[in-house]
Formats: C-alpha cells, structure tokens, sequence
C-alpha cells in the first residue's frame, strides 16, 4: 500500500540570504549596487570566485569560475576580496531575527537557516507566509535595503528547501500536499537539494525521468533497485512531504585549511601559517569543551603532489600550543621538503574536557589549560588574535580571513 502525500500543516521554513558574499558587500558600498561584481579568494586571474552578485549571475558568472573566465563574459564586472567582518555581522543579525520566531532555528551555513514552528502554533496567530514576509522585512530593515533573501515554507526540510529555490531572488513559496504535483510536474530532477547529475544518471537508467515518475515510484522499488540502500526509503519519504533530515550528528573532526597566497617550503612561514590555522582549530575545540588525542596534516605541493598524515597521541590536546607541538611533529616527518601550496590542520578522536585522568603534571596543565581558555574569551569579546602567539605575528599579516561553505558548527 502506497503512502499518501503528507497532509499536516506546513511547519518548517527555509531562509537564505541571496548572493550573500556580495550583496552584503554591495550594501555596505552604495557605488557597487546594481552592477555585476564577484567577491574572489584573490583578485588575480586565477582566483576564484566564491560568490557573484545577483547582476553577475544573470550573466552567466558561476561560483567556481576563475576571474580571468568572468573577465570573459563580462569585461567590466568588478572583482572584490571577501570582507569577513561585514559578513560575519550581517550573518548574527540574519539569526538572530531569525531566533525571534521560534526557540528552534538551525543555521546550515552562514547564509543559511531552517526554522521549525512545530508546536509554535498557539503562540504565532499569523500564518508563516505571514510570518516569512515579515521577515523579510526585517531584514532589509535591519540589515540593509540591499539584502534580499528566499523563503520556503513546507512539512520538511527538503521540500521547504526546493520552496526557497523556486523565485529566485526575493522568493516566498509554499510547498503542500495541495500544490506539490504541480510543484513537480514544473520543475526537474537536479531541482531537488540532492540530486545531482550522478543521480538523475541513475533514475533515468531504471526510467524515472521527472519528478513525478520520481513521486509515483514504489518504496520497495526506490529501496533495493534504484538506490540499493535505506536512502531509496527516506527519498520515498521525503518527496510525500514526510520528515527525515530533523536530526542531530556528531562532528567527528574539527579542521581548518587555507591556500598560501605565496608558495613555500621555508619552515619559519609554514610553521607560522601553521600555528594561525592551529590556533583558529583550537578555539573551536574549547568551545565545544572537547580535547582531542587524534592529530591530522595534509599538504598540497607546488608540483599538485599531495602528502598528509594522521596520529593519535597518548595525552589529549587542549591548547593551542598543545595542538601546535604534535603537528610539527607530523611535520617533521615529511618524505621530502617541498613547496608548499595548501595546508590542512584537523584533530580527531574527541573526549569531554573533564572526562580524562590527567598525568603527574596535573596542575601545570589545568593551569595552561585555564590561560588558554580565558585568552580564548578575551579575542572573542575584544576581536580576533587581540592577544595571540609570537609566532602568529607575521602570519597575521600574511592569512587572509575565510569564511568557510557548508554547515555551521
């Protein structure tokens, strides 16, 4: 028996800030509005763009491209480097505004949130479509008139997604069971968060061409012959509108990465862009009142060689200096001495702060530990590396400031 299409009131919203890097740059510089702009890793012909305006887009300007290529299609278009600080505060406000609807709100990225109303019903006697568009108000309000952003509003969080995806920029849809087909029947398979080119491949192949061959498919069908797996069950159940990303996981590792603007194989500059990534790892880490025995160093070379090795250590890291001293040790055991072009720092194999027996130096480390944590409180309150290592000095003024893509931790 096939299960209908799910009925209960629409509860979750999707929110996400459009063209986010750059229209928040366009907010904060009047002269930029309304032109096409890209905001690049680096200015230069190889950068890379990480986010084009809304004017860029409707060009043909992609993230990912280089700027030599966005030179291409449109000479004229401007190319600025991200600036952290505007984004990081547009970002805070976009929450919390969004915290004043609903005690759950769950940010996906920087730009990106989900909100659930389940059981919010009593207290809101507005619709969510109300409820959207005053949030959207407020925004340009109190963010800036520039920022624009796409709400959509369904019974789970995929299709409340596909909802915000539908009137590009500055949308507001609802997804129900008395539009979805229609929905579906209008849209294509990569539509859905998801899917991609590797996946429709894959539908096409056992005939499921369209998002209603994709609803009309059997569970059992989805399950053992399309997706050889439990996810062919839960695309069953996403698509009538049932709810099965609500979830909570475990971050198994913390890391951080960056591209060296100028390549290297000096040991004073990599141990120095070392201990900047370490230090920004470390923070997360106390944060989230973790230490970690496992330590992990991937380097890219000059030559696209890639070399990177893991080790657990006996005594679990807290400190910055802690976390620093184990990854020159993974360091010093290189093959060989290269150029360098990327380096990624991570640790692994997490244990509450309070959960492991200390050694003989018990409280020389609580004492390190309790510096590090308060130093820690100091650059948040006061701004970044107010008080940092020696060794970041230099480095300061060589990292650039990244904003990472993807989920928000």
């Amino acid at each position: 028996m096939d299960l209908p299409i799910n009925t209960a009131e629409s509860t979750v919203m999707h929110i996400d800030l459009n063209s986010c890097f750059a229209t928040v740059i366009q907010q904060a510089h009047p002269s930029l509005r309304g032109k096409p702009m890209v905001v690049a890793a680096y200015p230069t012909p190889g950068g890379c763009i990480l986010a084009s305006s809304i004017e860029a887009k409707k060009l043909g300007i992609k993230t990912g491209m280089r700027v030599r290529e966005a030179k291409e299609i449109c000479p004229d278009v401007i190319v600025r480097e991200s600036d952290t600080d505007l984004i990081r505060d547009a970002s805070s406000k976009f929450i919390k505004i969004c915290q004043d609807y609903s005690l759950d709100v769950t940010p996906k990225s920087i730009d990106e949130v989900v909100i659930n109303f389940s059981g919010m019903e009593s207290y809101w006697k507005k619709t969510l479509a109300e409820i959207g568009r005053e949030i959207k108000k407020r925004f340009r309000e109190e963010i800036g008139k520039w920022i624009s952003c796409n709400v959509g509003i369904s019974t789970n969080r995929m299709l409340a997604k596909l909802a915000s995806s539908l009137h590009k920029p500055d949308g507001l849809d609802i997804i129900n069971h008395q539009n979805i087909k229609k929905i579906y029947s209008l849209i294509n398979l990569v539509d859905f968060p998801g899917i991609n080119i590797r996946y429709q491949t894959r539908l096409n192949a056992v005939g499921i061409f369209t998002p209603l061959d994709f609803l009309s498919a059997r569970d059992n069908f989805l399950r053992h012959q399309v997706f050889q797996s439990i996810v062919g069950h839960y695309w069953y159940l996403r698509l009538r509108g049932y709810e099965v990303d609500d979830f909570k996981t475990e971050r198994k590792s913390l890391g951080q990465e960056y591209s060296l603007g100028e390549k290297t194989s000096d040991l004073e500059k990599l141990s120095s862009f070392i201990m900047m990534l370490t230090e920004k790892m470390g923070r997360r880490l106390r944060s989230s009142n973790q230490t970690a025995s496992g330590i992990h160093l991937a380097l890219l070379y000059d030559d696209w060689s890639f070399w990177h090795k893991g080790k657990k250590f006996a005594e679990p890291s807290y400190t910055t200096q802690e976390l620093f001293k184990k990854i020159m040790i993974i360091l010093g055991q290189q093959p060989a001495k290269k150029i360098v072009r990327k380096i990624s720092v991570s640790c692994f194999d997490f244990l509450p702060i309070g959960s492991q027996t200390l050694s003989l130096f018990e409280d020389s480390i609580e004492k390190k530990r309790k510096i590090s944590t308060a130093v820690d409180k100091i650059n948040d309150r006061y701004g970044e590396y107010v008080i940092a290592p020696a060794l970041m000095i230099e480095s300061k003024k060589t990292i650039l400031d990244r904003i990472a893509f993807g989920n928000r931790k």
